[in-house]
């Protein structure tokens, strides 16, 4: 479980030094910035009035005694679950050995046989009351788990004997209760951005539901619903930008025949001197051809076209093109005009992509039309394997791809549909004033531009601690977005208490928090130190198969997975593996692999077929060729049956040069013989011709 924290289940970063060790990047910022009404705010002076500055001025739980609660995030898929109930095969009261559910971490301070919810699992496994499916659960409605302090506070009894007899609970909240009769002064927007005054949580506890921002996007899903693979594929790929694509090639095909000549190394044998300008319908072709070396996977390009007739035979690749014009569209294949590029006056980071940029604005703009992504949102970054040498190459060793392309991508959470993403190419800063340091520099600034059009919908980003901040996360709420995730606690305006927690003054299963209105920040201590940050979950656990933990971590475990997904999904089918030499053609492979995966999921969510992930890949192949291809024809293999005995041989060396003789069949001095007659032949064709 590569990037996964023992125990907690959560995913965590690991060193992104050179030496392995947790390198945080660290922004050098001017510490005085400028507030909303102009004047000027003292940083470290506001950071210095923090309360909360040390572990006894904060209150360490336990997580059992948290209220009880229930998150807000269900997954796609259940877990399934194996029901046994004791004494279900041999009458057998006591449960077997090792039972079906995770292991409930037990505080060293803790007895084991105080643990009487285990004792309870243990006995009611698999029966009615244990599971949490009811009539109810068909119509789609989750009831709202009420903490059991604020159901003590809502009881009002009627008179004094009601008012000493207990009250029973509710799973619901009562009609005449609003939230703008519970929701306290701390929801109030604060003063500015960096107005964070740190308090423990209230005693009673808000609803998540409450704090969270309302999601008012409606059609939710694909714009133009489209069931047909080749359909969706053209709406990406439409024949206008095919076309241009087409023209920058062959412009490109010009440029290096005429580099070639000018340094004498054309020759009459190249492959270039065989050039024919293309077209949309022969690049569609080609696209066609390289996810299909997707899905038949072989080490070599040359061995697609192979003409042995053995099982690894694909005739499917050379009926529709020739390999000297699939090698010359790779080589020749281009997207920017090298010649303006000079004469644009670009930016450092624009001229970095300067060659595939056309394509990133192209498929960020399409992606974005064709599809309205639901509530949760996972901001994660992806890396693209290359070892070869690039400037902003990116190290990440605690990946498997750990070298290589990095893009901060937007997915949908459960879908892991690519909605938006950024090609990292370390842009040098300007040197104009910074007016917001906190906001402007490079992580938050990425953030904000990813998330750009999105502004008060009601969007949940589900990011790790790479991204997370109090800043960043108060500017989100602000922006109508709610943000969860994990938390370095060495960043500003954390409280210093919550940082100087660490595995050795906390035991297992404690938790320590703080809020400050709209932003909360915790602590919790399962088998590591796990840091948390929201604006909406607050004080709550939830215990799921045996599990206690609070509801942001089992929230977070559903949903942050966006882009893992994505990856996941195009890892099955790695048509960027194949070697090239130039590492923009190599992305683009990449982006046309991600843009099926986007076309399969709009397919899914257009039509009720269950046509698979693969299935559907086939059948965008198939239109592709049969609608833009011209067919090769295919010559039929020479059939000949030939006698295993007979081989060729070659006459041995006499006096530093080898025997010759007369060809039996077309007289030609040859030095090779057939073993088993005993004649001179040729190797080809006579050989053949003399034993079939």
């Amino acid at each position: 479980m590569r990037g996964m924290r023992r125990g907690s289940g959560v995913r965590t970063r690991g060193g992104r030094g050179v030496l392995g060790g947790p390198a945080v990047v660290v922004e050098v910022i001017d510490m005085l910035t400028v507030d909303d009404r102009g004047g000027l705010i003292d940083v470290e002076a506001r950071l210095e009035r923090q309360s909360f500055r040390t572990i006894d001025d904060i209150i360490i739980h336990d997580i059992r005694e948290l209220p009880e609660g229930r998150g807000l995030e269900t997954p796609l898929r259940e877990k399934r679950r194996r029901n046994w109930q004791p004494g279900m095969d041999s009458g057998i009261e006591s449960p077997p050995a090792s039972p079906m559910r995770h292991r409930i971490p037990v505080s060293p301070r803790t007895p084991r046989l105080q643990r009487e919810d285990d004792i309870s699992f243990l006995a009611n496994c698999g029966s009615d009351s244990d599971s949490d499916d009811d009539d109810e659960e068909t119509s789609g409605v989750v009831p709202v788990i009420i903490p059991r302090v604020y159901k003590s506070l809502m009881e009002t009894p009627l008179d004094e004997d009601a008012a000493e007899e207990p009250a029973p609970a509710t799973n619901t909240v009562p009609e005449d209760l609003e939230p703008a009769d519970v929701l306290p002064k701390m929801t109030q927007q604060p003063r500015d951005l960096y107005d964070f005054e740190w308090r423990d949580f209230p005693t009673t506890p808000i609803p998540p539901e409450w704090r969270r921002e309302a999601f008012s996007e409606s059609n939710v899903g694909p714009t133009t619903p489209c069931a047909d693979p080749y359909e969706i594929f053209i709406q990406i790929w439409d024949q206008q930008f095919m076309e241009y694509i087409a023209s920058e090639t062959n412009k490109y095909a010009q440029q290096v025949v005429s580099g070639m000549l000018e340094n004498h190394s054309l020759r009459p044998t190249s492959r270039i001197c065989h050039w024919q300008d293309t077209n949309a319908s022969e690049l569609y072709v080609y696209f066609a051809l390289i996810l299909a070396m997707g899905v038949v996977v072989k080490t070599r390009i040359e061995e697609y076209w192979g003409s042995s007739p053995d099982v690894f035979y694909t005739p499917g690749f050379s009926a529709h093109m020739s390999i000297d014009r699939f090698l010359l569209l790779s080589k020749c294949l281009h997207f920017n005009d090298n010649e303006e590029m000079c004469a644009l006056g670009l930016e450092y980071s624009e001229a970095r992509l300067f060659k595939i940029q056309p394509v990133l604005s192209h498929l960020n703009r399409k992606f974005q039309e064709m599809y309205r992504p639901a509530q949760n949102l996972a901001l994660d970054e992806s890396l693209l394997m290359w070892k070869g040498w690039l400037e902003f190459s990116q190290l990440i060793p605690n990946k498997v791809a750990n070298r290589g392309i990095k893009t901060y991508e937007i997915c949908e959470s459960q879908t892991g549909y690519l909605w938006r993403f950024e090609v990292h190419a370390r842009k040098k800063q300007s040197p104009q004033q910074v007016v917001d340091p906190f906001l402007e520099a490079a992580t938050p600034a990425t953030v904000l531009r990813l998330v750009k059009g999105l502004e008060h919908k009601g969007y949940t980003l589900w990011m790790d601690s790479f991204y997370q901040s109090p800043c960043l996360a108060r500017r989100l709420k602000c922006l109508g977005f709610d943000c969860v995730g994990t938390l370095r606690t060495d960043r500003k305006f954390v409280p210093r208490a919550l940082n100087s927690l660490t595995r050795q003054n906390m035991r297992q299963g404690q938790i320590a928090g703080l809020t400050s209105g709209d932003v909360d920040v915790m602590v919790w201590r399962d088998n590591n130190r796990v840091a948390m940050i929201s604006t909406y979950h607050g004080y709550g656990q939830q215990t799921v198969r045996g599990s206690t933990k609070p509801i942001l971590i089992h929230d977070y475990n559903i949903m942050m997975g966006g882009v893992d997904k994505k990856d996941q999904l195009l890892a099955m089918y790695p048509i960027e593996r194949k070697r090239t030499k130039v590492w923009y053609k190599k992305f683009f492979k990449r982006l046309l692999n991600t843009s099926v995966l986007n076309s399969f999921i709009i397919h899914r969510q257009s039509s009720s077929s269950a046509l698979t992930h693969r299935n559907f890949r086939y059948m965008l192949i198939r239109d592709l060729l049969a609608k833009h291809a011209t067919p090769w024809p295919v010559l039929p293999l020479k059939k000949f049956k030939a006698d295993v005995s007979h081989r060729l041989g070659e006459y041995p060396m006499r006096s530093h040069q080898r025997l010759r003789r007369a060809c039996a069949s077309c007289k030609r001095l040859v030095r090779t013989f057939c073993v088993g007659c005993d004649r001179a032949v040729c190797m080809d064709p006579c050989f053949v011709k003399i034993h079939s």
